[in-house]
């Protein structure tokens, strides 16, 4: 037998009848019926306002998100009037649950500067001799590794977990860049460039410093990579990755072990790695397109996307949607006005025009092909993959570069967990297996999967 028979077997194996999961009033995905999380637990970090409800009707809202009960609009906007870099007081905000006074953001800022450099023989031993070709594995992994370098890596009191929480906040710039640089060397086969981490530099000067040859970056490209850092550094309790924060702390396990979880469900193209689809799509739809100011043919081809006509098949346009966010996602207005700066820096308004039209066409789009009047807005994964191509930041970086942001919501979402959880968390499921006698193993026959099984995926 080979794998694909194998398969074949598991498929049918595995496979649940879909009308079960409505007999059983299956929560799938953690879902309500009506689209709405599965409350599960409760946070004073992050708050996602997307909806309201009024008299059991979903009533769709311009998006709003909140840190430890700020408006992120606010918080984005007074560091960008004050000329300062925002995401070490974001980091600080989220940590700590109130905004830094000028003397403890200068401390802090400068402890997580002081903290940026990996331990001694950490880059050779571990990455120079283990790279990967993807970095997000390898950061993964790292983190892993950094357990085996901590004086003390059991301990769960509040200050030890507090102080590896801040050193792998620190330390994950650097480590996606030397992990960055080391596939490029190994994989690539170009020249192994490896800088040192500048302490008086913030998180996006120190990942735009660390990942270039050269070292430079225009005021606006650390700015821009700077209000992306803060837009991305938490998103409540339940996005998947948090979420596997939350669960895998509540095992009562370590933070590296905890923090490798987040990673991992974080690499995921549902989740971090959305941007990329986007940028494929966006790929495909500028050669397929010839006219890209014609909204006529955008419109045309965009309806072929959602017909599975176009693009991968999926029926999908990506970045279009979001699980929460109705009206508005708050993130894509703030990221969308530095990418059109960052557009006229480049000289690339052509590009950005599109995905504008796109973005202003696909409603309508969406409800004419699909004959629905749900409500759908951009989200922020339609322009962040396109201002990291902007800032000349390569692909496979894209969501590395999520989690050098979100590991900040994690380790507050780590901290509370901890210090509220209290329980394990153990949803339930229902087996719906049918039982059966063992059958000694002179009267078994192979099995194969019935043929009206549909395929995985």
């Amino acid at each position: 037998m080979g794998f694909r028979d194998y398969i074949s077997i598991i498929t049918g194996n595995d496979y649940i009848d879909p009308d079960l999961y409505d007999k059983f009033n299956v929560k799938r995905g953690l879902r309500n019926a009506d689209g709405t999380g599965v409350l599960v637990g409760l946070t004073r970090i992050g708050d996602v306002h997307a909806y309201i409800i009024d008299e059991g009707e979903k009533i769709p809202v311009d998006g709003k998100l909140y840190y430890r009960g700020i408006d992120v609009e606010e918080l984005t906007a007074n560091a960008a009037a004050e000329g300062r870099f925002g995401f070490e007081e974001t980091v600080y905000l989220l940590l700590f649950g109130d905004l830094p006074n000028p003397k403890q953001l200068e401390d802090f800022s400068a402890l997580i500067g002081n903290s940026r450099e990996l331990p001694k023989n950490f880059a050779e031993d571990s990455i120079m001799k283990a790279p990967s070709r993807d970095i997000m594995n390898k950061l993964a992994r790292s983190v892993l590794t950094l357990y085996s370098y901590d004086d003390d890596p059991e301990n769960r009191s509040p200050e030890n977990i507090l102080r590896q929480c801040l050193e792998l906040i620190a330390r994950f710039p650097t480590i996606v860049a030397y992990s960055y640089m080391a596939k490029k060397h190994y994989y690539d086969h170009e020249s192994l460039i490896i800088h040192m981490p500048d302490s008086s530099y913030s998180s996006a000067e120190t990942l735009l410093s660390l990942i270039r040859p050269d070292q430079h970056y225009t005021g606006l490209e650390a700015e821009v990579l700077d209000l992306a850092l803060m837009l991305h550094a938490e998103h409540g309790g339940g996005n998947n990755s948090t979420f596997a924060v939350h669960l895998v702390s509540s095992a009562d396990t370590d933070t590296f072990s905890a923090i490798s979880a987040g990673l991992m469900s974080l690499k995921g193209y549902k989740h971090g790695g959305a941007n990329i689809k986007v940028i494929h799509m966006m790929d495909e739809i500028k050669k397929q397109v010839s006219n890209w100011e014609n909204e006529g043919e955008v419109a045309d081809y965009l309806a072929r996307i959602l017909k599975g006509e176009a693009n991968d098949g999926s029926g999908l346009i990506y970045g279009q949607g979001h699980a929460v966010y109705t009206k508005s996602d708050p993130r894509t207005r703030l990221l969308r006005d530095k990418a059109a700066r960052l557009a006229e820096e480049k000289q690339l308004n052509e590009e950005f025009n599109l995905y504008r039209l796109i973005e202003q066409l696909t409603p309508e789009v969406f409800k004419k092909v699909k004959g629905s009047d749900k409500v759908i807005c951009a989200n922020v994964d339609f322009y962040s993959g396109f201002v990291y191509k902007m800032l000349g930041i390569p692909q496979e970086l894209y969501t590395p570069l999520f989690a050098v942001s979100r590991v900040a919501g994690w380790c507050a979402h780590r901290m509370e967990e901890l210090t509220s959880g209290g329980k394990i968390i153990r949803p339930a499921y229902k087996c719906v297996q049918s039982r059966r006698a063992y059958v000694p193993i002179a009267g078994r026959r192979g099995k194969t999967a019935p043929k009206d099984v549909p395929p995985v995926g």
